[in-house]
């Protein structure tokens, strides 16, 4: 299993940027994807950006692409996900997870159940 933690949630006001990171252990060829996921009060929990570790591509859900960029520091093992131009709708608990992917299509990506390993999440609030 890959141990991940993340942190650098904050609260920041409309229009603002924030960076958050997720460090994690080793992961063997059982991942081959890493990605976060937000879960905004009262609602479900749903895919924000993805990167395939073997390609190093990056997949988004519409409502961030342009806005948020997920990327990736190998050598010190850490995820981050930069966020720009935030808005009020932006405010969840943010996780970050680990899992393998049959196909590196977004359809796939999106789905929790394609995870097994996440974090304990970190909270984003926008005002």
């Amino acid at each position: 299993h890959v141990q991940l933690v993340e942190s650098g949630g904050d609260s920041v006001q409309t229009g603002g940027s924030l960076t958050i990171s997720c460090v994690y252990s080793d992961y063997t060829t059982t991942t081959n994807t890493l990605a976060w996921f937000r879960q905004p009060p009262g609602k479900k929990r749903e895919a924000v950006a993805a990167i395939y570790l073997n390609r190093g591509t990056q997949a988004y859900n519409p409502s961030v692409e342009g806005r948020f960029t997920i990327s990736q520091d190998h050598a010190k093992k850490i995820l981050y996900l930069k966020m720009t131009s935030q808005k009020p709708d932006d405010t969840a608990t943010y996780y970050c997870a680990a899992g393998f992917l049959a196909v590196y299509i977004w359809g796939l990506a999106a789905k929790e159940s394609e995870y097994s390993d996440w974090g304990q999440g970190t909270q984003v609030t926008v005002s």
